[in-house]
Parts: structure tokens; sequence; C-alpha cells
């Protein structure tokens, strides 16, 4: 009985507190608009809950409260935000007020934040939804053809990029020509590619001294400030992020196929006679058709059975996929945010990828109302099997190309086939062997955070102290097949291992002063101190000599052929004072001064200090009375700065008289010794770098048109080189400061709002033009042979001219019967390749190489135009280079080989008697007097056009939102790298297969870049 009594109470409670809760229940309807009209997207929540919608795109909502106490906040990015009680109201109808502090752009500055309108420098901005608009692996690439004197260069299609950043050209020839990355605070934060991009909320670029000088002797290349997002002061949200892509090859090379490569090889036989009778009479060549008997590989009659495309088999429609997660909460006191990743990228070449997972915490609490507490912590760990490694080997992108069309994959019998297979050949293994017998894996764990306190000494004094640390871990496992001939079946198999360890931390201490006096003057001043210190730790070990491939690295000691172990170490410490101090008058004249005093181990006893200044003004003409009502101007801004930043990026030890090691044999027995090896420099100094920069901000129509121009011109001087000494001496050379180079150039941006009305319609197109020059090579200006070295010096340093000059001969065609009487005074033939003879002394030798094109730019950019309609947005993305050349060294082999591996389809216009115009020389087998030289033919035009992305986007409705209980869900499609308008005969015009400086531009059979296409989901809850 008792039991029932229970049972009935119960549901009776139950029913009468669903009923109650029911009756208490309200849906609430309204629109939200502003002066000019409804607002689509406004923010509906109800306080101190979750639960939230948005106007649709009438303006209009509607949210279910729990009762007539609940208060409604209305928010709108820009406006203020406004709290109404619902008081048994059903139809809320709210008109939002902009706010004029959040509509005023702030920027991330060095140690501290600034409104644009108060900069004095140039510093570029982008949100974290400008790049997402492009998702991609690695935030550089997002980066490309986004900002005015940022030239972003993907060099290669694999997975990850090969990314190149330079920020208003190049300033060094031995130390370092990339900008300062600082990620949440931390300096020298990296390695940057590895970032996930989908945890930047954004990202700074300080382009002049103004700017840069705050950062001293690392800021000569530019810096790059990247604020990662936070928590929430509006309660918790939950955000999850995918997109799912397929990767397919953009462009293929056109190759000789199985018929055309034996009809080249027959045309070749026919002319030994005349390019080497005496090997001819002599037996050295053996005639083609005679060779071909292999049953494996011709039938009865000598047709080849197989004709292989080697482009197609080793590469593959590549599936990737990126997850992310993330929640974020909090209140006004105390925030927090927890980020996650996945990402896995195939590339479009088999067995080459990269995996990354990450995470990520932050916290920030107002612990005390004079004290605030705050921290961010990230760890990435990186998975990365590079295939296109080994450069100027026989590698697997080299191999796509010279691999013979008559050889199989592999037999039927499962063994591999390849160029061994037919007489005559360079024995490379196929592409598709390579891949599955050779890995070369790199592993990535990198840790990196930061901890602070803003402690308030008063209503205007506040002092920051923070520690920042960074830590990365790099293992790379390489392995090569003992069967892989003339890569590793020589030494029966190669296994290695190299593990790196750097360790970085700063320690900074800083306080801010900021008060306003009078209402017209406005003061902000900073002073503090810090220091940094990095070490490095690397170990290889390695064997050789394998009894099969089982164990790859993972047993070393089976090798009966240990290598020689190896290991190094190094480290630095800097100590920094710095100070800036902003002043505004009227909030027109505008003034900065900056200064840094750095020192740092890496110098020499004379030169361990130095200090870099700067100082900038600007006026805001705008805000003058004359203008100031101006219905055509909105905003002008004038403003000009001069300052001075350094170079510290060299290596470690420069100044000091370092040790070298050497072995020798004695009596069988290995000798090791230690002595001088580089001489001592005490007074080794900085590079240092002044700019002056003189830049325009104009704003028409009420900012409708917004345009920004910069004029700038920069001097590096006391560049770093290694200087000859007297033989006598002993040594060669000695590392000294003798070097200028100077980069001036002209940088605009232009955003335009084309329409606002139902569709809305924005555009931003952005152009650089920079000129490089060197001034000074040391004493007697000597020309320096930067890296990469192939046959001979790629490039050239030469005063008066760029870096990054390719240096070669000028090949002028080839020699025509009626020349045959000149053809013979260089010992050559018609048909031959003729070469121009440029001081006419009979004959070609190094004295007539000269600069035949460069790598760098005449100018660069991107253009952008994004499309609002309703619930869809469209955007569409193009990015081009002008001027630019590239040293295609590929055509070394795949034109010049004839006989030894497949060629380019080039070369089916050889000279003949009947086609004497052509710059490809007559067919003969490689070994028959051949012309292989670094010359004209070589270098192509660069400049190219590319629709870089198209994507197409839909976001739910806020009815929609509201029934699923999500804040935002948004669908989307991207085609990125649609298209490319270019004359490059190669893979791709954005490339080099190069990590040297001046490497830009030059290719050696690089990784093709696919064409992308993505399907993508935005949620939020």
């Amino acid at each position: 009985m008792r039991r029932k009594l229970f049972m009935m109470m119960f549901w009776l409670a139950a029913f009468l507190a669903g009923t109650l809760k029911g009756s208490a229940q309200t849906q609430v309807s309204g629109v939200v608009a502003d002066e000019s009209g409804f607002l689509v997207g406004a923010t509906v929540s109800i306080k101190g809950t979750a639960t939230q919608t948005q106007t649709d795109d009438a303006g209009e909502y509607r949210i279910t409260v729990p009762g007539s106490d609940a208060i409604l906040v209305f928010s709108y990015t820009g406006y203020t935000s406004q709290e109404v009680t619902v008081a048994g109201q059903t139809r809320i109808n709210v008109t939002l007020r902009p706010d004029e502090e959040s509509l005023e752009e702030v920027v991330v500055v060095g140690y501290g934040t600034q409104r644009k309108s108060d900069l004095t420098g140039s510093v570029a901005s982008i949100k974290s939804a400008d790049l997402n608009q492009r998702p991609a692996v690695n935030v550089e690439q997002q980066m490309a053809g986004r900002i005015a004197g940022v030239s972003v260069s993907t060099n290669s299609g694999r997975p990850g990029g090969q990314t190149n950043v330079r920020i208003r050209g190049y300033n060094s020839v031995n130390a370092s020509n990339a900008p300062l990355y600082i990620i949440d605070g931390v300096i020298g934060a990296g390695p940057i590619a590895y970032l996930n991009p989908n945890d930047i909320e954004s990202l700074e670029v300080l382009k002049d001294a103004s700017a840069t000088a705050i950062y001293g002797a690392r800021g000569a290349n530019g810096v790059i400030i990247v604020t990662t997002k936070k928590g929430s002061k509006d309660g918790g949200k939950i955000s999850y992020d995918p997109y799912f892509s397929f990767g397919t090859m953009a462009k293929k090379l056109d190759v000789l196929n199985a018929a055309e490569f034996l009809a080249l090889e027959e045309s070749a036989y026919a002319n030994v006679e005349k390019y080497d009778p005496e090997g001819y009479a002599s037996g050295k060549y053996v005639d083609p058709q005679t060779k071909r008997t292999n049953s494996r590989l011709f039938d009865a009659s000598g047709n080849p059975l197989y004709d292989t495309d080697w482009q197609r088999e080793a590469t593959r429609q590549a599936f990737s996929q990126n997850h992310n997660l993330s929640f974020v909460g909090g209140n006004q006191e105390t925030s927090f945010g927890l980020f996650m990743n996945y990402a896995n990228e195939d590339g479009i070449i088999k067995e080459s990828f990269l995996k990354r997972y990450s995470g990520r915490l932050t916290i920030e609490s107002q612990l005390k109302p004079w004290m605030k507490l705050g921290g961010t912590f990230n760890f990435n760990h990186v998975e990365e099997n590079r295939v296109d490694g080994s450069v100027g080997a026989l590698n697997v992108t080299r191999m796509m190309i010279e691999g013979i069309p008559i050889a199989p994959v592999k037999y039927s019998d499962g063994v591999w086939g390849g160029n061994a297979d037919y007489p005559g050949m360079e024995n490379g293994e196929n592409p598709v062997n390579i891949l599955t017998n050779r890995k070369d894996l790199y592993l990535q764990q990198t840790a990196m955070g930061n901890v602070f306190a803003n402690i308030n000494l008063g209503s205007d004094l506040q002092f920051r102290t923070s520690i920042g640390y960074n830590i990365n871990n790099l293992r790379n496992n390489f392995f090569s097949g003992k069967y892989l001939r003339l890569l590793s079946a020589d030494q029966e198999g190669i296994a290695e291992i190299r593990n790196t360890r750097e360790n970085y931390w700063q320690f900074e201490n800083y306080l801010t002063y900021d008060k306003t006096f009078g209402e017209i003057h406005r003061l902000n001043a900073m002073a503090g101190l810090g220091w940094q210190q990095f070490d490095y730790f690397y170990t290889f070990a390695g064997s050789q000599g394998y009894s099969d491939d089982f164990y790859q690295w993972n047993n070393l000691g089976v090798g009966s052929r240990p290598s020689t172990p190896g290991s190094d170490t190094n480290k630095w410490s800097m100590n920094s004072y710095f100070a800036r101090v902003n002043y505004s008058l009227l909030d027109k004249y505008l003034f900065t001064v900056t200064g840094r005093l750095d020192g740092s181990s890496k110098f020499g006893i004379s030169n361990k200090y130095a200090f870099f200044p700067s100082a900038a003004l600007a006026w805001r003409v705008s805000e003058e009375d004359f203008l100031k009502d101006a219905e055509t101007v909105s905003d002008l801004k004038l403003r000009t700065s001069y300052g001075m930043t350094g170079n510290s990026e060299i290596g470690v030890f420069q100044s000091l008289a370092n040790l070298a090691a050497a072995t020798a044999i004695f009596e069988g027995n290995r000798a090791s010794g230690v002595g001088i090896g580089t001489l001592a420099n005490p007074n080794l100094k900085w590079e240092k770098t002044a700019q002056y920069d003189v830049g325009i901000e104009l704003g028409l129509f009420n900012d409708r048109i917004r345009i920004e121009t910069d004029l700038y011109y920069k001097k590096t001087t006391d560049m770093l080189l290694n200087a000859p000494v007297p033989s006598s001496s002993g040594y060669t050379n000695i590392y000294k400061n003798i070097g200028n180079m100077e980069n001036k150039g002209v940088e605009v941006a232009l955003h335009t709002d084309n329409l606002n009305g139902a569709l809305k319609w924005n555009t931003s197109f952005n152009i650089s033009f920079n000129r490089n020059k060197v001034l000074a090579l040391g004493e007697a200006n000597d020309d320096i042979f930067a890296n990469p070295y192939f046959l001979a010096n790629t490039n050239v340093i030469r005063v008066g001219q760029p870096v990054g000059s390719f240096y070669g001969y000028v090949r002028e065609g080839t020699w025509a019967s009626d020349e045959a009487a000149e053809a013979a005074r260089y010992n050559l033939l018609p048909g031959d390749v003729k070469l121009r003879d440029v001081n006419d002394d009979g004959q070609i030798n190094e004295a007539d190489r000269v600069i035949i094109g460069s790598g760098l730019p005449k100018f660069f950019g991107g253009f952008l135009n994004t499309f609002v309609y309703k619930n869809f947005d469209v955007a569409l993305e193009l990015q081009f280079s002008y001027g630019n050349d590239i040293l295609n060294m590929s055509k070394s082999t795949g034109e010049d080989r004839i006989g030894q591996v497949n060629s380019y389809a080039t070369v089916l216009n050889g000279w003949t008697p009947t086609n004497q115009q052509t710059m490809v020389a007559e067919h003969r087998p490689a070994s028959s007097y051949y012309t292989m030289n670094i010359d004209t033919r070589w270098v192509e035009d660069g400049s190219f056009l590319r629709g870089k992305n198209l994507l197409v986007g839909y976001t739910l409705p806020a009815g929609t939102l509201q029934r699923i209980r999500a804040s935002r869900v948004r669908v989307y499609a991207s085609l990125q790298n649609f298209f490319v308008w270019t004359n490059y005969s190669g893979y791709d015009p954005e490339v080099t297969t190069y990590t040297d400086a001046f490497a830009q531009g030059i290719e050696f059979f690089g990784y093709p870049k696919p064409r992308t296409f993505m399907l993508g989901l935005n949620m939020t809850f």
C-alpha cells in the first residue's frame, strides 16, 4: 500500500512539475536592426545560459525563454550589446548602436596592442576568418598572396609544402633571410609550418623599422606575430570544423612513349658516325635493333610489350582529412579553451604523407582586481614521409621522367622492372620500386608555451612578467633497400637515424604606462628587459651491409658496416633591454620612438652589444578641421619612419677560433687529431639594416574604398662574409663584416566594399614591387658563387646585381650547315649546340659565362573577391607573379642524355638537315661528345597567374539552428589551384627543389602540385 501511494505521489509530482515548467516557457520573437536596416546573423542569447540563436536573412529571431524574468542579450560584431528583460513580452524588437571602440581595429604589435589608426609604422593584419577562407595544413600557405610586401612561395606539392617567406626582399648573404616568428609572445617560435592554422586568432606582419625595431637584433627580416585563440567570457561553446579533400595531379609533363623512345634511340645511333667516327669504327656503339631480344620486354618482332606512364604509376588521387575540435568557456573573471587537431594529408605521389596531432590549452583569470594570470600550452606531434629527398640523385621525382617506358612496374613473376633491364641504360630504379623500398620519415614533437602575470601598479601603470619556452625534438629515420641500384645497392642497404633536440626559453619583464592628459595628450610608454637562451644537441648513427630489408632502421646493429657516428652541440644566449614611447596630440599628430639594446654570445668580445633605434611620426590629416567633414575623404593618414634593425641569425662560435677534427690511417689503424680550423675574429659584429618608409593610408566614401601605400628603402651594412687571408697564415679565409646590400620598393593594398545591400561584394587587391642590389662584397668586390652547385656554379652574387642571379652561357641555337667553318673553330659540327663566345677569343670557357636570369619577380600580389547573398558566401582568389625566371635544370637530363634514360618530348624537335632553326641539338647518344652546360635553354619565364581558391559556402538559417540547438552551421566546397596560366614548361612555376638561400626558382625534378577539391563543415554549439 505504501509503495503504491509513493508511486502515485511521484507521478503526480512529475506531472505538476512538467505542467508548471511548460506553463512557464514562452516563445519570444522580434527583429534586430541598426539605424540603416535589419541585421543578419545577430546573436540573441538568454543571459546566464548557453541557449542562443541568430537572426535570419530578414533580421527575425525566435527563441524560447524559461520565464518572464529571463533576460535576453542582443549582440552583433561592432555594436554595443543590449539586455532586455522579457517581463511577459512575446515580441521584442531591438535597435543596436555602433560601438565606436570596437569598430576601431586593434592590431598586435611588439609587447602590446594599438589601434590601427594610431600606428606610425607599416603593419598588416589578417584575422582568422580571412585565413580560413582557404583552409590548409600550413599557415604559411594561407598567407600567400594576402599581404603586400610579403612574398610567400609554396615551392613543392608535397604534403605541407616547402614554403619560403620573404618580407621586403633579401637582406643578407650568410645570415638568415627568414622573418622572425612570435607565437603568443614566444620569440623565434616554430617550426611555424607545423602550427595548426585553425588555432590562429590573428596574424600581424611588422614590415618597417618603426614596427620591427622593438625586436632589435632579430628584426631585420620583418616580424610575424601570431596570436592564437583564447577562451570565452560569454559562456561555453563547442566547435567542430572538419574538412575532407581530394588532390589530383594538376599537370603532367610530356615525355616519350615507348614507340618514340625506341625511334629516338635509332635516330641517335644513325648519327653516331658523324659525331664519334672513331668510336663508331671501334664498335663502341651497338645498333639498338640488335638489343631488342629480351622476351620479357619485346615480342618476336622486336616491338615493346609495355608502354608505361611512370608519372601515372607513381602518383594517385590523394585523400586528406583535417579535424578541429574546441571547447571554450568562462565568464568575465576566468576564461579557458581547449583546442585539438588531427590532420592527415596524403601526397599525390604514393607513400608521401603528413600527419599532425596537436593540442592546445589556454587559460586566463582575473585572480585579483590588481592581478591577472594566464598561460598557453601547445603540443604538436608530426609524422612526415618525404619522397622527394636526395635531390640530384636518381630519386622518385627524377625517375618519374627518366624511367624508360618499355619497362613495367613489375613483371608477371613479381620482379621489379627498371632501366637496367634494357642494355645501355643508366641503371636507375623505377619510381614505384623506390617508393616501396625507401623511407625518409621525419618525426617531430614540439612543446611550446607561455605563462604570464599582469599586475596593476596603479590606474595607469601595469607590470607584466612572462616565461616562454619552445622545445623541439626531431628524429629522422632513413632507410634505403639493398636492391635499389645507384641508390643503396652498392652499400647493400642503408639505415640511418638522426636525432635533434632544441631547447629555448625566455624570461621577459616590462612596465607599460598609459595615460591621457587634458583630453588632448595620450602617452603610452613601455620599458623592459629580457633574457633568451637556446641550446642544441644532435646525434647520428647508421650502418650498411644488410642481409635483407626486414629491420629497416629498427636494428642498426644488424648492418655489417657501421657508419661513423656523429654528434654536435651548440648554445647561444641573449640579454636585451627595450623601450618604446607613443605620443598622440589631439588624435592627429602621432609620434613613436623605439630602442632596443641586445647582447649576444654569438658575436665578438669587442661587439657583444648593439643598439637598434627607430623613430616615426604620422599625421591624421582627416582629423583636421578642413577635412573632417569631407564627404569624399573619410580617412587620410600620412606617416614616415626611419630605424635600424639587426640580424643575429648566424651560426654560433663564428667569432672564435674553432677546432677541427681529422682522421688518418697509420699502419692500418685509424688515428684522429684536433687542431685550429678557423681564425678568430673578436671584432665580429651584427649585420645592421637601416630602413626608411613613407606611407599613406586613404579611406574614401565612408571607408568603402581603402588604400594603403608604402615606399621603402632598406640598406644592410656590415654583412658577414668569408674574406680571404694570406696563405702564409695557414688558413684560407676569416669571417668578417665587409658587405652591403639594398632593397627598395613600393607596396599597394586596396580594399573596396563594392555592394552593401542584400548582395555584399568586397574586393581586396595587393601588389608589391621590390628591387634588390648588392652594393659591396669586401675590398675587391669578388663574385660569390652561392649554392646549389650543379655541373657548375648555378648562381652568382655580384656587385651591382640582385642576389639569386642565374649564371651560365647564352645558347644562341644550334650550328647550321652553312656555319660549318665557324663551328669548326670551336671543334664543333653543324647540329651541335651553339653557345655565345662573349669575349670572342675562339674558346667557350668560364670567361663566357654571364648572368642569364633571376629568380626574383619584378612584382607579385593577390586579388580576392568575396560575395555574400543571404546565407550563401563565395570567395574567388587569384595570385600572381611577374618577371621571375626559373632555372629548369631538369632539362639537363631530360633533353641531354639520349640513349641513357627517357627524355622530354621536346627532344623530338632536335636538329636535322631540314630542321636547323632549333635550340635542341641533333640526336646522338649522350656519350658522343654531347654538350651539357648551364645555359639560357634552361632559363624559362616563371611569371604566372594562379587560380588560388574558389569557395562556395552556405550557412544554415536561424530557425534550423535553433531546432538543432546550434549557434552556427556552415558547409562549404572549395577548389584550390584550379588553374595556372604560365609559359613555364615544368609542373609549376612556383618552385625550388633546394633549401639554399638563393635557390628560389632553381628546379631539378620537383614534386608536382595537386589540384585540390575540398568539402568542409563549420559547427558551433
